[in-house]
């Protein structure tokens, strides 16, 4: 499928209220409930629920090695399917960003950004928490997307 290149998006105060709404949200992997359970995946799927509306597939079975395992570009593949593809920078409120963990690997990381030096992400062993954006994740930043309008139908 082709990628997302344009197209209507959510308020950037809309996306960034909803994400911050998930702080607190105990880390558990692959979940999607607010306030009991989210990945970082489930973060970002939580706030397209309840600004787009259903989910538009549902996510495969992923291992917490999935990446190390030669599962491909999962991640990256889906948002460029989903969301509206924007520049790798600069980083505004209201982007979906996608990380490598490893300089070689595949996108396996995701947040949503709360403004151009701070996101609101899972990761194990914490909470889902509003962060700084620190250089090191910066340069592993390998997606920029935005939430699309909500679907109709």
């Amino acid at each position: 499928m082709s990628e997302r290149a344009h197209g209507p998006t959510q308020d950037a105060a809309a996306v960034v209220a909803a994400a911050r709404s998930w702080l607190g949200t105990p880390y558990r992997h692959q979940a999607s409930l607010k306030g009991a359970g989210a990945d970082c995946l489930g973060v970002v799927r939580g706030v397209w629920r309840e600004l787009v509306g259903p989910e538009p597939e549902p996510p495969p079975p992923y291992g917490r090695s999935w990446a190390a395992d030669g599962a491909g570009e999962l991640m990256l593949e889906a948002a460029s399917r989903w969301l509206v593809a924007a520049p790798p920078v600069p980083v505004a409120a209201g982007d979906v960003l996608l990380f490598r963990v490893r300089r070689d690997g595949p996108a396996q990381h995701a947040g949503i950004a709360t403004g151009a030096d701070t996101m609101v992400h899972a990761y194990d062993g914490h909470a889902v928490a509003e962060t700084a954006i620190p250089d090191v994740w910066r340069a592993r930043l390998v997606g920029r997307f935005r939430f699309p309008a909500r679907l109709t139908g």
